[in-house]
């Protein structure tokens, strides 16, 4: 046999005697800086901060990514006994709102525009953006139905979703969650001023 020939098997045999064999050396690592990397591990020891925790507080002030809510029931619209939906807008939402229902039907409006009107429509009816471009269209917020739902099933539909419609809970925090379920039945209000249906 060729000398290189021999080489190349004895790398081969070597290579494969490697796999799936447990060793305590020390790994090979062509380059290290994955291999250490400068950081904390949770709960860990830092010299660096004055309590010497390496985990940081949250910074005063910070928006956490989703809120905690202590009222089961604000939360998830859902009575605190499972026996139905809330009826209508929790007064603790309200009164956070600062100010009352009225900003609240305004933030409600701003938020309403940016994620809900593209599928039904400015004004709820359900003539939008994507039924125009020949989805099927969706049934107008005024509609008997909606009309008659509790509020508290209203904003679960807004948090979970249901069928075609995406949930926004990752959008859309709690209180903004309600101040939409507000603007839709300002939204129904005024519908019936205009000669809509009651109610």
């Amino acid at each position: 046999m060729k000398p290189a020939l021999h080489i190349l098997l004895a790398l081969m045999g070597s290579l494969s005697a490697c796999r799936g064999q447990v060793t305590e050396g020390a790994p090979i690592v062509v380059e290290r800086n994955m291999y250490d990397q400068e950081k904390y591990n949770p709960q860990a020891y830092s010299p660096f901060f004055a309590d010497h925790g390496a985990m940081r507080p949250p910074v005063v002030g910070a928006v956490p990514q989703d809120r905690f809510e202590e009222d089961e029931s604000v939360a998830t619209g859902v009575l605190s006994d499972a026996t139905g939906y809330v009826m209508t807008i929790p007064e603790a939402v309200v009164a956070r709102s600062r100010g009352g229902m009225a900003p609240m039907v305004q933030r409600g409006r701003e938020r309403f525009d940016i994620y809900c009107a593209t599928c039904h429509g400015r004004t709820g009816d359900g003539a939008s953006l994507v039924a125009r471009a020949g989805f099927p269209k969706l049934p107008k917020l005024d509609d008997a139905r909606v009309c008659t739902m509790p509020d508290g099933q209203l904003y679960a539909t807004i948090a979970n979703g249901v069928r075609n419609m995406p949930p926004y809970a990752a959008q859309l925090d709690v209180d903004d969650r309600w101040a939409v379920v507000a603007y839709v039945r300002a939204l129904e209000l005024n519908q019936i001023s205009q000669g809509g249906s009651p109610r």
